[in-house]
């Protein structure tokens, strides 16, 4: 099975390696079978998207879906995010991901430091969430790693809502009819895995409007052995239906 995993860090930036090790860690699969993509290019074109079985988004460092003026490439990726989900393309995104499948459908997303979630934070599945095959067997709460500022707060239509947490509401969803999941929190992310970016962005989330200071994030960070097996059961479990 090859993966496009879309990415959006700057050149030099070891983050970029360090979640494209990520993925294949919890997917248990050969680095070279996820190829990375740089959206600071541009979208990936067709062909390149035609090539792998699934599209997996990753998170985006300095960048939020709120900054398209300041960066065209954003307008670019919200676009492709859109057209992915109208054609139906297997598709797995997290975070940044999440957001942009949102604002591509008609969501809002805000920024709100003061309900930022850096670390291990324990999710609900919702109502909806509880008949789903991937997050059934998490009801009714389990623990994820997350990062985020940004936060969804409304939802398109034509998604499930899946899961949510006290500070943001909005943590997964499944386009309906569609083999596309996305997530706020980091099914990538194991908890050293988290320890190690929340480590390497240490600087930003020491920003004193952030609510938990660097010695509570480091205090609370657990193992979510469960919210990773989201991604992988949906390799192995929904996407073969859809190849």
């Amino acid at each position: 099975m090859r993966f496009l995993l879309l990415q959006a860090r700057n050149p030099g930036d070891d983050a970029g390696p360090h979640e494209h090790e990520a993925f294949a860690e919890i997917l248990e699969c050969d680095l070279a079978t996820i190829e990375p993509w740089s959206l600071l290019q541009g979208a990936p074109p067709q062909d390149r998207v035609d090539a792998v079985d699934c599209v997996l988004v990753g998170g985006s460092g300095e960048y939020g879906v709120g900054d398209v003026a300041s960066h065209p490439w954003l307008s670019e990726f919200i676009d492709a995010m859109g057209d992915l989900a109208a054609r139906g393309v297997p598709t797995f995104a997290s975070c940044f991901g999440f957001q942009a499948i949102c604002v591509a459908a008609g969501g809002e997303v805000v920024v709100d430091k003061e309900r930022a979630e850096v670390g291990t934070f324990e999710l609900y599945v919702t109502k909806e969430g509880e008949s789903d095959p991937l997050f059934g067997p998490l009801k009714p709460r389990f623990f994820a790693q997350l990062g985020h500022k940004d936060h969804v707060t409304r939802l398109p239509s034509g998604v499930v809502h899946l899961a949510g947490s006290e500070r943001s509401p909005h943590q997964a969803l499944r386009v309906e009819g569609k083999p596309i999941y996305a997530t706020q929190f980091h099914p990538e992310l194991s908890m050293v895995r988290n320890r190690e970016r929340f480590m390497r962005y240490l600087e930003d989330y020491s920003d004193p409007t952030m609510p938990d200071t660097p010695e509570q994030v480091l205090a609370a960070y657990r193992e979510t052995t469960s919210a990773s097996n989201v991604l992988k059961r949906y390799v192995d479990e929904i996407l073969p239906a859809y190849l």
